[in-house]
């Protein structure tokens, strides 16, 4: 494995973010500005949300003809990043400026964080240890500064550190609104400088700031555990900006992972002191008419986007979509005064990552062999392991199992509460009554086949850090609450939705559904569309929309769900993790619990009524 180097060669936050927005769609206006001679060009390069996607994509199957350098999926790659990267690097600072862009030139490179997600790809970065090859993947790239986003935690504060420690210091990662001091492997890289509030960053003789910000719905969305999140955004931000301000620090890029750029928008009218925002976690295809595309993907607005902030100055406001597949580049000129008077639309926006057709790059041999080739090999092994048969497809798409029961979200429900009843000597806890599984933690977003189940599709279908956790004494009012939540957003589809085991339940979507504080597990409105709840032993838990008095329930669910991720209402209720990913439960239900076979009788098309609309 090579030694670690450094180069220098893109929701509930809009509640914290409350304020006019104003969003144009041309040029910042400048007429006031006494000087438009633009003294520096600094050309903003970044990619975000990455997720782990190490083997390319396919686009939406277009043939643009032979990959250059072989690769198996003809776009994205960590290798035709760091490739196309580089190109870029040496484009915004060497040769003569471009019509409008200053003589004196210079490049920031940034992460806006989810480098990893839980998935197939990843395992192979924890059954490797460290150094990830998701961490050698973003070094062989060369970043400035990173950003931390909401999946970095997705495994726990250790697994992120241990990301951090792949790198051996040749990273900082910047968040202002975290405090990493509740977790000691977080914590010792505050404490060495290696996760900053902020970072001054130098280019071309010229000082260039950078601020970072997570989306305070962290709690809710990760596993962050004892890091606490400020979502006083505004006011961090500014005191940053100031304090670069006095320190002659007149550049200031914000990178913030906000999971929605309308909630970045939101945040730039309270803000003074920042020239330009990069956004991230939320996907958005940001591009003009002429920026080449990736074949499937669409524009959905333009690049940059502008908002006024405070002082009525208009700030750029800029992401791409994720899994390597374009990096963004944002050109900014500079006045003598460190005062944007210009972006360069014409050289701004995505540049998308390809190894077909007229722009194709030949991934950087050093990452495709250290990075991309174990990956596939692992990734392969995956896929010829059958763990079971299934004599009946199973449902998995993404808008059915976030709104009504499937197959295949009653199997993973199942699954939690077999794992959960295995395991709950070992861990001194109640077995479980009840599963409970998240619709929104189910992301296979397909169907699979009858035939043979492979391990690679239980990561498919269960890919996230969650572990199985059982809450052994649920109190009745709050089972009701918990089902509540579960179908608050019926008849559309919601993340929250659930698919559960050993219980059956009804409910009427024409009474009271129920409203939870935003980001939080805390209920305004109960709910009252829950009718009726039986459990599989024939217990009455709910008679026509009344909770019937008897014990607490037993419930396994995910970790996640049980901290109130997606809003469920535990009220804060103790939980035992059981040693046990949930896609580790899955996988050893098919072949211990179900001895590999998953017949129609027990799992059949549409479910077997544990859930009923009225």
């Amino acid at each position: 494995m090579r030694s670690l180097r450094k180069h220098r060669v893109r929701a509930a936050v809009t509640a914290a973010l409350a304020g006019a927005l104003l969003v144009t769609t041309g040029a910042p206006a400048s007429a006031e500005r006494p000087d438009r001679l633009p003294v520096f060009t600094l050309s903003v390069l970044f990619t975000n949300d990455m997720e782990s996607a190490l083997l390319g994509v396919a686009g939406d199957g277009t043939d643009e003809g032979p990959i250059l350098d072989g690769g198996a999926n003809p776009y994205g790659s960590p290798s035709r990043v760091a490739t196309l990267m580089d190109d870029l690097r040496k484009e915004a600072t060497t040769g003569k400026p471009k019509p409008g862009q200053a003589p004196r030139r210079g490049e920031v490179t940034l992460s806006g964080g989810d480098n990893f997600l839980a998935g197939p790809e990843f395992s192979a970065s924890l059954e490797n240890g460290v150094p990830f090859y998701d961490a050698l993947a973003v070094d062989g790239i060369g970043y400035d500064v990173s950003a931390i986003g909401n999946h970095e935690f997705d495994f726990g504060p250790d697994v992120f550190g241990q990301f951090i420690e792949s790198f051996g210091g040749s990273l900082d990662f910047v968040s202002a609104n975290l405090d990493v001091s509740g977790e000691p492997a977080l914590d010792a890289y505050a404490q060495d400088g290696t996760i900053v509030r902020s970072k001054v960053l130098r280019s071309s003789g010229q000082r260039i700031g950078v601020i970072g910000l997570t989306t305070p719905e962290l709690p809710a969305i990760s596993s962050p555990r004892d890091v606490e999140v400020s979502g006083d955004l505004a006011g961090i931000t500014n005191g940053l900006a100031a304090d670069f301000a006095r320190r002659g620090i007149d550049k200031v890029i914000l990178v913030s992972h906000l999971q929605d750029i309308d909630n970045e928008l939101a945040l730039v009218p309270q803000l003074s002191g920042v020239d330009a925002v990069v956004g991230a976690g939320g996907g958005e295809i940001l591009a003009g008419p002429e920026d080449r595309l990736i074949p499937g993907d669409v524009a959905e607005r333009g690049f940059p986007l502008y908002a006024n902030d405070k002082t009525g100055r208009s700030v750029p406001v800029v992401t791409t979509t994720g899994d390597y597949k374009y990096i963004g580049r944002l050109v900014l000129n500079f006045n003598r005064r460190g005062e944007v008077v210009g972006v360069d639309e014409q050289q701004s926006g995505p540049v998308r990552v390809s190894g077909v057709g007229p722009d194709a790059v030949a991934g950087d041999p050093r990452v495709r062999a250290e990075v991309e080739k174990p990956v596939a090999e692992h990734v392969e092994s995956l896929a010829e392991t059958v763990v079971a048969n299934t004599e009946v497809p199973l449902n998995g798409v993404r808008n059915d199992v976030r709104s009504r029961e499937t197959n295949l979200g009653n199997l993973v429900a199942d699954s939690l509460r077999w794992a959960g009843q295995q395991r709950a000597a070992e861990y001194g806890v109640t077995p479980p009554q009840v599963g409970i599984q998240n619709g929104g933690g189910i992301r296979n977003d397909s169907t699979l086949p009858a035939g043979d189940i492979t391990a690679l599709n239980t990561y498919e279908v269960a890919p996230f850090a969650n572990f199985v956790a059982v809450v052994p004494d649920v109190p009745r009012a709050v089972f009701r609450q918990l089902l509540e939540r579960g179908v608050a957003a019926a008849p559309g589809a919601a993340g929250q939705f659930m698919q559960v085991s050993g219980v059956s339940f009804t409910y009427d979507v024409t009474r009271t559904a129920q409203v939870v504080r935003e980001g939080t597990n805390t209920i305004v409105t109960p709910g009252d569309q829950v009718r009726d709840v039986v459990l599989e032993d024939g217990t009455v838990i709910v008679r026509d929309g009344v909770v019937v008095d008897g014990p607490p329930v037993s419930i396994a669910t995910n970790d996640f769900s049980a901290r109130g991720g997606d809003g469920y209402p535990f009220e804060g209720l103790p939980f035992t993790p059981v040693g046990m990913t949930y896609q580790q439960a899955l996988q050893a239900y098919l072949t211990d619990g179900l001895g590999g076979a998953v017949t129609s009788a027990q799992y059949p098309v549409g479910g077997t009524g544990r859930i009923v609309a009225l």
